[in-house]
């Protein structure tokens, strides 16, 4: 797995961010999962270098701390577009058309679910349940949720964030 840095072009990893992380979880028992949050947060992923530093922080090995950031979904360990888009494919959404909102999406942006586009402006995931079901269909785009959607509407979307 090669190092990438805070964008899919960046060599390096600026550390000062994860640096403060750390300091402010220091004193914190079990702090693991916050520490990731937080440093997903600030560079958008979990890039190896900063789980290498927070595992030797944390006196863990880095493949416990690997072991925590690929068990839970909230965290990727690729970098992620500009957008990120997470359409829910739980059983309301399933019902109310999500998979024809899907091939709109792959379609329209040129990638499947799990993949980011070449220009790294979109990451298109799928989700088990948003916990919206009474808007389903549903997606959340960059922490925006978006009901009853449908084609037009998730074309629209799209549009304005390519703006």
């Amino acid at each position: 797995m090669s190092e990438q840095g805070v964008g899919p072009h960046s060599s390096s990893l600026p550390m000062e961010p994860l640096l403060a992380i750390l300091d402010r979880y220091k004193d914190e028992e079990g702090a693991l999962v916050a520490v990731l949050q937080d440093t997903q947060e600030a560079y958008g992923y979990l890039p190896k270098k900063a789980v290498n530093v927070i595992a030797k922080a944390l006196r863990l090995s880095p493949a416990q701390v690997y072991a925590v950031a690929t068990f839970y979904t909230q965290f990727t360990t690729t970098p992620r577009g500009r957008h990120v888009l997470r359409l829910c494919t739980g059983t309301a959404c399933h019902v109310r058309g999500a998979e024809s909102i899907k091939i709109v999406l792959e379609s329209d942006l040129g990638i499947g679910a799990g993949e980011t586009t070449p220009d790294n402006e979109f990451t298109l995931e799928t989700v088990a349940c948003l916990g919206a079901c009474g808007l389903a269909p549903t997606m959340v785009v960059d922490g925006t949720t978006y009901g009853e959607l449908t084609i037009p509407g998730v074309r629209r979307i799209l549009k304005e964030l390519k703006k």
